[in-house]
């Protein structure tokens, strides 16, 4: 298998509530919620780099098209690692997501491997870490 990954989805409890935490708040870009025409079609899609979009779709309607049965949500999972270029970026992302209302629940800190990281909890409880990784080199 190539690595062709673009879109990451997230199921969500609330569409409206996860399109205001990660477009008010976080800022992420969006044309908000499209296909609301078509039964369990109600998606919104955030522009995160080039190639990857972040999808927020209602749990339901992701269970229902991966005929899957719905279940309880568990934030340990995944995590989503957002990378960035300085321990100030890390605790800026964090302060943004806080005042946005996500959940700090590992607040930044200096990390065992010589990074810096924190992570925090979306309205649906998702896990996000933000990082900051002194081997790694971002690509813009």
């Amino acid at each position: 298998m190539k690595p062709r990954i673009t879109v990451l989805t997230l199921g969500v409890d609330d569409l409206e509530r996860s399109l205001l935490f990660y477009r008010d708040g976080l800022g992420l870009p969006t044309e908000g919620i499209i296909g609301q025409e078509f039964e369990h079609g109600a998606v919104a899609f955030f522009e995160l780099q080039a190639g990857l979009k972040l999808a927020i779709w209602n749990r339901k309607d992701l269970a229902h098209d991966a005929q899957l049965p719905l279940t309880a949500s568990s934030p340990t999972e995944c995590s989503i690692g957002h990378n960035v270029e300085t321990k100030e970026e890390v605790d800026q992302v964090m302060e943004q997501a806080k005042n946005a209302g996500a959940v700090i629940t590992v607040p930044p800190h200096d990390t065992f491997w010589g990074g810096y990281a924190g992570y925090f909890q979306d309205p649906d409880g998702h896990l996000w870490e933000v990082v900051w990784n002194p081997q790694w080199a971002l690509q813009e």
